[in-house]
């Protein structure tokens, strides 16, 4: 069992913060756990009893009528009322499934989740924890529908640290497995190589495409097929709807629409299955519209998508860098910096700017750099920013740690992913 002790700490700092707990993140990615048994467990450590743990999960058979919020209102109301002197917690995995209803004692008026949670909210004996899969039915509006009353936790994947925390063995060997077969908690009980690879294809089409679709009625599933496709072939790199939408349309010979393709690319953000990563002018201190960068939330999902067939070390690099700073809670941008030499202005990329408060690092992805075009561009675009922030290149190719004389700090790939310490704000 991983402990999980980043998403621990946070859950145990907002205990009885008179705030509802929100756990969100991909599905199978470890919140039923982190809430039911690691939680659990240490409520137990610390003397709460069973009979104060109310536990409700909506993906069961047994508590589907729950999905009505009315119904499990008013079942938790019938416990804590009648123990107004002894403390509870609430545990409601799979919130999402639960659905609006019409509250026929008081006019037939549409009641959701929501509500219910706020009314269950103000006992003063009872502290509530649900978990999602899907913003659309929950953390995109924690703001306004929980009334400022709501404490957002998102779970990831294991980082590289936790994956490597239950496996051990040599490191450099750890981190292939883990580029290739990501780190959803499940993969480290299986052994073999093929059934890692059908779990996580497995998964990708009954689960994560099919809540995608089902949630958001979508019709075309082929082109939301497609799309995914064309966003797992191009992680790190930058792209937009309309370009993704030529693409597929050169492919089909059907013309769409890069509306719908906009539209789709939502989904699959509310789904937390890929993200977002907007440009942003170093110098000019704004955001660019388009092109974005997308990244998955999990490399083996995005290999999975890919039928293994289109292994870019680079770019997974890039994406297990990016997915790793956001972990460790850092607001990530992709860089532009203009090169004005030669009377030229030519746009350049700064992979990352990682932001903490108002403290800055730019970080650049290299797999190696073993010449000398290659070492110029990546110190070129950080030289370029002319300011004194950090900056770093977090490499494959180096077995130790160094500054080179521009003042760059070159970081091994797995010190930093090992190492939250690796560069310092």
């Amino acid at each position: 069992m991983i402990k999980r002790q980043l998403y621990l700490d946070k859950l145990i700092r907002s205990m009885w913060n008179r705030q509802i707990k929100v756990i969100t993140g991909i599905r199978r990615c470890g919140k039923s756990v982190l809430l039911f048994e690691l939680f659990t467990e240490y409520l137990h450590n610390n003397g709460v009893k069973n009979e104060q743990i109310i536990k409700i999960e909506l993906d069961q058979r047994r508590n589907y009528k729950y999905r009505n919020p009315i119904a499990l209102c008013e079942y938790i109301e019938s416990i804590v009322s009648e123990n107004s002197g002894t403390q509870f917690y609430l545990l409601i995995d799979e919130v999402q499934f639960t659905q609006k209803v019409a509250d026929a004692e008081n006019g037939g008026i549409e009641v959701t989740i929501y509500d219910m949670l706020n009314e269950l909210n103000g006992y003063k004996n009872l502290d509530v924890y649900v978990t999602g899969s899907n913003s659309k039915g929950l953390s995109s509006d924690i703001a306004t529908e929980f009334r400022g009353r709501a404490t957002q936790i998102h779970v990831f994947p294991l980082s590289f640290a936790e994956f490597y925390s239950a496996i051990g063995g040599e490191k450099s060997k750890a981190l292939e497995s883990y580029m290739v077969y990501g780190g959803m908690p499940y993969i480290l009980s299986l052994k073999d190589e093929g059934d890692k690879k059908h779990y996580l294809s497995l998964m990708y089409r009954e689960l994560y495409i099919k809540d995608i679709v089902e949630r958001n009625k979508i019709e075309r599933e082929d082109i939301l097929n497609g799309i995914l496709d064309l966003l797992a072939s191009q992680i790190s790199s930058l792209t937009n709807p309309l370009n993704i939408a030529n693409t597929i349309t050169s492919m089909t010979k059907e013309k769409l629409n890069s509306a719908l393709v906009s539209k789709y690319i939502e989904h699959c953000t509310d789904s937390f299955l890929i993200s977002v990563a907007r440009r942003y002018d170093v110098k000019g201190k704004s955001y660019f519209n388009y092109p974005n960068k997308y990244y998955y939330t999990d490399s083996g999902l995005r290999n999975a998508r890919l039928n293994y067939r289109q292994f870019d070390p680079g770019h997974i690099m890039e994406n297990i860098i990016y997915n790793e700073l956001i972990i460790r809670g850092y607001s990530v941008d992709v860089g532009v910096v203009v090169d004005r030499t030669k009377g030229q202005n030519v746009q350049k990329e700064i992979d990352f700017v990682v932001n903490n408060a108002d403290k800055r690092v730019y970080i650049q992805s290299a797999l190696r750099m073993d010449g000398d075009d290659k070492t110029d561009s990546e110190l070129n675009s950080l030289l370029l920013a002319k300011d004194f922030f950090k900056k770093i290149i977090v490499r494959m190719d180096i077995p130790h740690n160094f500054y080179d004389n521009n003042g760059i700090f070159h970081c091994n790939l797995i010190d930093f992913l090992l190492n939250e310490n690796s560069f310092f704000f």
